[in-house]
C-alpha cells in the first residue's frame, strides 16, 4: 500500500501513546513526528510543513481540565493557520474537546482509540489540509486586507508599504480592535521575508515567569519541567518577522532582557551561555500611550528607540466614517465564506445605523457583531436588530433625523408583533428593557 504524502505531528507526554500512534500512522502516511512536550510544537511547525497535529489536551499531573490543550490549539492556529488540529481526550472530557472544535480544532479522538476510527479521522484531516492550502493560494492573490478610502487609513497603508521593503523595526499604535495584528501581517507579507515565518507573541497574556523561556527558549534541565532543548519564539521567527503584540505591557524589570536581544541581535536560551545569532525583523504594537509611559518611567526610553524606527498610527473607526459600511460588507463576505455560505447581505436600512454606532471596540467589535448576526439571521439578510447596534447612549435628539424615524418604526413593528410585551420586544431589538422604555417615551409610543 502506497503511503499518503503528509507530515503529521503527535504531541503527548506519555511515551507509550507516542509509540503506539506512530506505529499505526507510519504505515499509511509519509512522515510522522512525535513530541513529548507541547513546548516543541513551535519548532516543529517552523522547521517542517506539518499538515496535521494530533494534540493531547493535558500535560501536567493533577490538572485534567484540558486548558493546556486549548492554549496550544490557539497557538497552532495562530502560527500555522492551515495546519489541522485533532484533539486527544479521555471519555469524561469530551466537553472541553467540543469547546476546542468551536475555536478551530478539526475533530477529536477518544483515548484509548479505535485504530480504524483514528485512521479515518487523520485521513479526513489530511484531505482538509490540502483543501486549505489550495484556498490559501487564492487568498494570497486576492489578499484579505481592507484598505478603505479614508485619508488616515490610506496614509497608514502607504507608509506600511514603504517600510515593508526595508528591515526597519516598526511600532504600530492604535486602540484595541483597530487591526494591529492584520497590519503587522500586511507588513510581513509585503516584505522580502514573506516566505519566512511570521510569529505572533501576545505579550499581554504572557506571565512573567514564562517570559524568558517562551521568548528565548531553554536548555534541557534549565528548570524542573525542561525535559528537552527547546527553541523560543525569537528562534522560531529566524529569517522572518516576530510580532510583539501589546509590548507596552512588559514589566520594567523584563524590558532590559528584551532590549539586550534587540541590541545584540542574539538570543541565549535559559540554562545556556552560548549566544545564538538572530536575523529577525521586529514589528511591535501597543494600545498604550507609550510616550507617556516613557515619561512616567514605566517604559524604557532606549527600548522605545529600538522598536520604533518607524511608528504607524491606526485610526479608530469613528475617525474613518466613510469606511464603515464598505468594511462591514467586506467582513460579511469573509464571515460568510468562513461558514461556506453565499449571497448574504444587509437590510437596506442598516447602513445609517452602522455609521451612527460608536464602535468603541473598532474592527474587532464589528467582526464579532456581524458573525453573531449571520448565525442568528434568517433568509441570508442581516437586519439592524440582528446586529444589536441600537442600544447605546448616543441618541440623536433631532426629530427630523431619518434615523429617528426608522428607529421609531422598528420599535412600533416589534411592539405590535409581540402584543406590547416589553421583554420580548426588547429582546428582538437587542435592547435592554430600560433602553426600550426610554425610546418608547422619546417617541411617545405609550398605549
Amino acid at each position: 500500500m502506497r503511503k499518503k504524502q503528509a507530515q503529521i505531528l503527535i504531541v503527548d507526554d506519555q511515551e507509550e501513546i507516542l509509540f503506539s500512534a506512530k506505529m499505526i500512522l507510519k504505515k499509511h502516511f509519509e512522515t510522522i513526528f512525535t513530541a513529548n512536550s507541547p513546548k516543541n510544537i513551535i519548532s516543529a511547525l517552523t522547521e517542517n510543513e506539518i499538515n496535521v497535529v494530533l494534540l493531547d489536551m493535558n500535560y501536567r499531573i493533577g490538572f485534567e481540565d484540558g486548558r493546556e490543550g486549548i492554549h496550544w490549539l490557539k497557538e497552532i492556529k495562530t502560527l500555522s493557520p492551515n495546519t489541522i488540529v485533532i484533539l486527544m481526550t479521555a471519555f469524561g472530557k469530551i466537553e472541553t474537546a467540543v469547546e476546542g472544535i468551536k475555536i478551530g480544532a478539526f475533530d477529536y479522538v477518544l483515548k484509548p482509540w479505535n485504530n480504524e476510527k483514528l485512521l479515518e479521522t487523520i485521513d479526513k484531516a489530511v484531505a482538509e489540509s490540502r483543501k486549505n492550502n489550495k484556498k490559501t493560494v487564492v487568498e494570497n492573490t486576492e489578499r484579505r486586507y481592507f484598505t478603505g478610502t479614508s485619508q488616515k487609513i490610506k496614509q497608514a497603508y502607504a507608509i506600511a508599504e514603504k517600510v515593508a521593503k526595508t528591515d526597519a523595526n516598526v511600532l504600530i499604535l492604535g486602540e484595541n480592535g483597530t487591526g494591529k495584528y492584520v497590519f503587522a501581517e500586511f507588513i510581513h507579507q509585503n516584505s522580502e521575508r514573506k516566505n519566512q515565518p511570521f510569529v505572533h507573541v501576545d505579550l499581554g497574556s504572557l506571565s512573567e515567569n514564562l517570559f524568558e523561556s517562551e521568548l528565548f527558549g531553554y536548555a534541557k534541565g534549565a528548570f524542573t519541567d525542561a525535559k528537552t532543548d527547546t527553541a523560543g519564539r525569537f528562534e522560531a521567527a529566524q529569517n522572518g518577522t516576530i510580532f510583539l503584540d501589546e509590548i507596552g505591557n512588559i514589566p520594567l524589570h523584563l524590558q532590559s532582557k528584551l532590549l539586550h536581544v534587540l541590541q545584540t541581535k542574539t538570543v541565549t536560551r535559559l540554562g545556556e551561555s552560548k549566544a545564538r545569532p538572530l536575523n529577525v525583523r521586529i514589528v511591535s504594537a501597543t494600545n498604550n500611550d507609550i510616550k507617556a509611559e516613557v515619561k512616567n518611567k514605566t517604559f524604557r526610553e532606549d527600548l522605545l528607540y529600538r522598536i520604533n524606527t518607524m511608528d504607524i498610527n491606526l485610526p479608530p473607526l469613528r475617525e474613518r466614517k466613510e469606511d464603515i459600511v464598505p468594511m462591514a460588507n467586506f467582513i460579511l463576505k469573509q464571515v460568510a465564506q468562513k461558514y461556506n455560505q453565499e449571497n448574504w447581505q444587509f437590510d437596506d436600512n442598516v447602513a445609517p445605523y452602522l455609521e451612527r454606532y460608536p464602535w468603541k471596540g473598532n474592527v474587532r467589535e464589528m467582526e464579532n457583531k456581524i458573525e453573531r448576526a449571520l448565525i442568528l439571521a434568517d433568509n441570508n439578510t442581516i437586519s439592524v436588530t440582528d446586529l444589536n447596534i441600537l442600544d447605546f447612549e448616543d441618541i440623536q435628539e433631532n426629530d427630523d433625523n431619518p434615523l429617528s424615524e426608522m428607529e421609531k418604526t422598528a420599535i412600533e413593528k416589534a411592539l405590535l408583533k409581540h402584543h406590547g410585551n416589553i421583554s420580548k420586544t426588547a429582546e428582538e431589538l437587542g435592547l435592554s428593557r430600560a433602553a426600550l422604555y426610554r425610546r418608547i417615551e422619546k417617541y411617545d409610543l405609550k398605549n
